[in-house]
């Protein structure tokens, strides 16, 4: 049984820990690795440079919007394709352990499932603009 009395706040908190994650990893992208480094890193795994910097501005602003609680359910869910590629192409011959060399795929899985749980659940609590109708 879910309660309905804190399941706005569980929403939220999700929303948080993801929004921190995707700020955290495009900040990482700009800032340690550099875009040009970012770049090259696509590059050697054969993907066009152009999705280097679309993928840095999807973790930015996808991040902050979900942290202000901008269309976070819609955000959570178009940003399940970059999870999905990161885990896939970024990480997928790795191994399943993240501590793996170049880290493995198991924490891009679980951030997909999660970015669909924030889906499924909505916006949250002390979001700033929903989207989106609660799902009856």
């Amino acid at each position: 049984m879910i309660d309905q009395r804190l399941a706005p706040y569980a929403a939220f908190v999700l929303r948080l820990a993801l929004g921190a994650m995707f700020l955290s990893h495009g900040a990482l992208k700009l800032f340690v690795f550099t875009p040009a480094g970012t770049v090259g890193y696509f590059q050697s795994l054969g993907l066009p440079a152009v999705l280097a910097y679309l993928t840095i501005a999807a973790e930015l602003g996808g991040g902050l919007m979900l942290l202000l609680g901008i269309g976070a359910r819609q955000v959570a869910l178009a940003l399940i394709p970059l999870l999905a590629g990161a885990g896939l192409l970024g990480h997928g011959g790795n191994g399943w352990v993240f501590s793996n060399q170049g880290g493995g795929w198991e924490y891009p899985a679980f951030l997909v499932m999660a970015a669909l749980v924030q889906g499924l659940l909505g916006d949250g609590a002390f979001a700033l603009k929903s989207l989106s109708r609660p799902v009856r």
